[in-house]
């Protein structure tokens, strides 16, 4: 299973940040598999941001419930996070994955790094 992830590499604070993360010769709305956006700041361990099921139904950690949206594209086996009003502080190596059980990803985007100017 293959995961490409793709999105800005330099965002302006306050801004909306948006990455996609394509899953090519596979689907996003079966198998009963989870996607999952997952981030590793400079220095720091990796932090859950959220899942998006293959029903569509959406789950966030409360840190980002207020600034997070997952979305999906089927036609294009796309899902999408949506973070506004960006800081400094969320500059980091953004990830997505497939989520096979809870709180267990076990394919991988090779990650994205974001940098979030002042």
């Amino acid at each position: 299973v293959q995961l490409q992830e793709s999105g800005p590499g330099l965002v302006i604070s306050s801004h909306t940040l948006t990455l996609t993360c394509t899953v090519p010769g596979g689907s996003i709305t079966t198998g009963y598999y989870g996607w999952s956006r997952i981030r590793q700041p400079p220095g720091k361990g990796r932090g859950w941001i959220g899942d998006i099921s293959y029903t569509d139904e959406t789950y966030y950690s409360p840190s980002f419930t207020s600034r997070a949206s997952l979305s999906r594209d089927t036609s294009n086996k796309q899902f999408i996070l949506h973070l506004s009003n960006v800081t400094p502080e969320d500059t980091a190596m953004y990830f997505c994955a497939r989520l096979s059980a809870p709180s267990r990803n076990d394919y991988w985007g090779q990650g994205t790094q974001v940098t979030v100017s002042s």
